[in-house]
């Protein structure tokens, strides 16, 4: 997709790889960049709106009612909307024990959240015969997460939930891409203090934005930020026993090391 006079909706825009993509979005000439978070982040995402021209929306994208208000908001000022960019993530550690209330969240802003926006936007896209929806879900949701399962499981639930709006619609005009970084150095991934996650490099937000623009102009399905990640997939894919080894191996050795894991 060429990005020139499009209307782009950016969640998670705050801050981190949200708000590097909004300006990446605004640089390659979109008509409207559309930014939203959480109310507490009001004067960032306000902030991020006016450096870029653009418009902030607070939402709280793990309620239906607030995704549609932030497209509604969106296509009042700029018109009907070509790119939903749903990006908003939460971190939230612990295993099947974790409790309920971080199970739900983690499933409505890693997997709802993207539900509510095509549910919104799909009948417009298809009637114009045109649209993009990109949604952010980790190398966790291709290969584990050691940290959280959570986060993981809900990342792996975002993967999926892409591949079927490609499948259902890719040959109807709406384009569809999963963005699966690594370590990216945002908030998020500094808040949990994690080891694992970044043996691979961190990258940084602006880099991203680079290759998700790119990947977005090859309509490229899966957006990697390591390419390394394409090597883990085959050895998980080609011997699932022997890799689920080497996770433990790999487990073992970051605890033993005092590590944190990571998403």
């Amino acid at each position: 997709m060429n990005l020139t006079n499009k209307l782009c909706i950016v969640t998670g825009a705050a801050g981190g790889i949200g708000e590097a993509i909004a300006r990446a979005y605004a640089a390659a000439g979109a008509r409207g960049v559309v930014v939203s978070d959480l109310p507490a982040a009001r004067e960032r995402l306000e902030a991020v709106a006016r450096d870029i021209g653009g418009l902030a929306v607070l939402a709280d994208v793990s309620r239906e009612a607030d995704v549609k208000a932030l497209i509604a908001a969106a296509e009042a000022k700029y018109g009907p909307v070509d790119v939903f960019f749903s990006n908003a993530g939460i971190a939230r550690h612990g295993h099947e024990d974790a409790s309920d209330a971080d199970w739900d969240l983690s499933w409505r802003v890693h997997v709802m959240s993207h539900v509510f926006a095509a549910r919104a936007l799909v009948p417009g896209m298809l009637a114009r015969g045109s649209g993009y929806l990109l949604n952010t879900a980790s190398a966790a949701g291709l290969l584990a997460s050691m940290g959280s399962a959570p986060y993981g499981v809900t990342k792996h639930a975002a993967v999926a939930l892409a591949e079927h709006l490609s499948i259902q619609y890719g040959e109807r005009g709406i384009k569809v891409s999963v963005l699966c970084p690594q370590a990216v150095d945002t908030n998020m991934y500094r808040g949990t203090g994690t080891t694992a996650a970044g043996l691979d490099g961190i990258m940084k937000p602006s880099d991203v934005a680079d290759i998700v623009v790119a990947a977005m102009a090859a309509e490229r399905f899966l957006i990697l930020t390591h390419p390394v990640v394409s090597e883990y997939m085959g050895r998980k894919n080609g011997n699932i026993d022997r890799w689920l080894g080497g996770m433990r191996r790999l487990l073992r050795k970051t605890m033993d090391a005092g590590g944190k894991l990571g998403g």
